[in-house]
């Protein structure tokens, strides 16, 4: 079984392997401030995003996706509810989880929510399933932390024998055993594409290749280039089992503003309270201004920046890494709804574009001679 994403009617260039290239905005539902940097409602700030994914398409973005999160910060428990709600207002641009936290979920209701969102969207809907860094689910919905490989493992086995379509028949120790089950809605296009969401696990890597999931490397700090290892094992894995080539994306924060200096001043204070705020839980140092340079720099993995700045570190990674998509996690918690807005606007208009024009001249029989 193979969930290759389909192409988008902007994504026609060529990446990696000859899957359409693709650029995608992620958020956490952030909670923004307003003008006089005090917190807006949950309520509010739920409603913000689905403006955001709205406009997302009207700039040119192929991809709007929303991970799923369950504390004051990041008040976006149900994605899927938000994503169907800019599904019903948009007509083009891909809808889908970033990630899913299928551990501390059913897969039954995963696929059937997903699968609401497929016929709600016409087909747009997309699922990036995770294991959990953020282990805020586990306690919420009584799983224990023990059971932290088994859940997954588990649970991935039966959402991808649900993706198969048709009665399921499966059994394991983590839910009830199901014997020629009907699940539906049924989809109307074949299964929707499904990846897997990976942080710094070999072994996801080769669950990814062994299901036919697609590859996301979810790259938040350090150098990108020491996941291309990950893409190396992605398509070694992919051989043996037998499987064709299948698409690797990539994740990262970032924030794009008009100027270098702008980003970084806008972004750098939002990032250090909520780094430090969840260094103690998610074991992150606290960034220091001389890691945060590190980091927006060319060898790190913050995309903070002007438009050409982020284009320029874009191009350059999805190259090194072998991945033909690239979606920006975007905005921190403290940032205003405005500037959330000026970064998706500059993201669609000015940095995609770019990056397409960076990636045409790599491969341009110019360049190969030129090399």
């Amino acid at each position: 079984m193979s969930t290759t994403p389909l192409q988008s009617e902007r994504g026609s260039a060529a990446g990696p392997a000859g899957f359409p290239l693709v650029f995608g905005l992620d958020t956490f539902g952030d909670v923004t401030h307003d003008s006089d940097d005090r917190p807006l409602s949950h309520a509010q700030a739920i409603r913000n995003v689905i403006e955001e994914g709205v406009f997302a398409e009207q700039v040119g973005v192929d991809f709007f996706g929303i991970g799923e999160h369950h504390t004051e910060d990041f008040p976006m428990p149900a994605a899927d509810v938000v994503l169907a709600a800019i599904a019903a207002r948009t007509t083009r641009i891909r809808v889908g989880s970033a990630v899913t936290v299928l551990s501390s979920d059913d897969p039954v209701r995963v696929f059937q929510r997903y699968s609401t969102l497929n016929a709600i969207s016409k087909g747009r809907a997309e699922v990036i399933l995770g294991r959990g860094s953020s282990i805020d689910s586990f306690p919420l919905f009584g799983y224990d932390l023990a059971d932290y490989e088994e859940l997954f493992e588990e649970k991935v086995n039966l959402f991808a024998e649900l993706l198969k379509g048709g009665p399921v028949t499966w059994q394991g120790k983590t839910r009830a055993s199901l014997i020629r089950q009907d699940v539906v809605p049924h989809t109307e296009f074949g299964p929707f594409p499904a990846w897997i969401g990976v942080g710094g696990s070999p072994q996801s890597v080769v669950r990814a290749a062994h299901y036919g999931f697609a590859l996301m490397l979810a790259i938040i700090g350090g150098s990108p280039a020491r996941f291309a290892q990950f893409s190396r094992l992605f398509h070694l894995a992919l051989e043996r089992f037998g499987r064709p080539p299948l698409p690797i994306g990539v994740h990262s924060p970032g924030h794009v503003a008009d100027t270098d200096e702008k980003a970084r001043e806008e972004f750098w204070p939002r990032y250090l309270q909520i780094i430090t705020r969840v260094a103690e839980t998610r074991g992150f140092a606290i960034p220091t201004e001389e890691s945060f340079a590190f980091e927006v720099g060319p060898r790190g993995a913050l995309y903070v920046g002007s438009p050409d700045t982020v284009a320029q570190k874009i191009a350059t990674n999805l190259t090194a890494l072998g991945a033909n998509r690239f979606d920006l996690k975007y905005g921190m918690g403290g940032l205003s709804h405005e500037a959330l807005m000026r970064n998706i606007e500059l993201y669609g208009t000015q940095v995609i574009p770019r990056v397409r024009e960076l990636l045409a001249q790599q491969t341009s029989p110019e360049s190969k001679e030129a090399s």
